[in-house]
């Protein structure tokens, strides 16, 4: 039996908020015992972590030609409405302020680096208003980057809110 499109983006949601859960309750661990963890190359590692500020500074700023370079042109995530959201959408947001990002603070970030793909992961307190409605908070996420053209880019996004 063929499954169909939403059904395979709700699995790869849940395992993906699994991986998001898991991987924040290690980072939590590890920045709590002082330790990191390992990652691969570390200049990789510190362009990573400079693209997650640099991408927090262009949401507030509203600068949609910069979130044009930081997110890759296939980039989705699924909304917490069960909605998939593009790129084109999310740009399409910030453009008409249905969502504006007003202020941010990331927490600790752990980057691993897998040749031309990584993974980063960490924590974001955020003052948000999206369609109107304070979502602000503190949540947890996962940005899967992939090296192209020599630039990294995300290709995907997961988070949650952290309760």
């Amino acid at each position: 039996m063929k499954k169909s499109v939403s059904s395979q983006w709700f699995a790869a949601l849940l395992l993906f908020s699994a991986l998001v859960w898991s991987a924040s309750a290690s980072l939590r661990e590890a920045v709590r015992m002082g330790k990191s963890a390992p990652g691969g190359d570390p200049a990789a590692i510190d362009t990573i972590k400079q693209l997650e500020q640099d991408m927090g500074n262009a949401m507030v700023a509203g600068d949609i030609d910069k979130l044009n370079q930081i997110y890759a042109d296939d980039w989705a995530t699924v909304a917490s409405s069960g909605k998939i959201v593009t790129k084109e959408t999310m740009l399409t947001d910030f453009k008409s302020f249905h969502d504006k990002l007003e202020w941010f603070e990331n927490g600790p970030i752990d980057v691993q680096v897998y040749g031309d793909v990584a993974v980063a992961n960490g924590v974001v307190k955020e003052k948000r208003i999206r369609d109107g409605k304070d979502t602000s908070g503190e949540f947890v996420y996962m940005d899967l980057l992939k090296k192209r053209a020599g630039k990294w880019v995300v290709v995907r996004s997961a988070g949650a809110r952290v309760k």
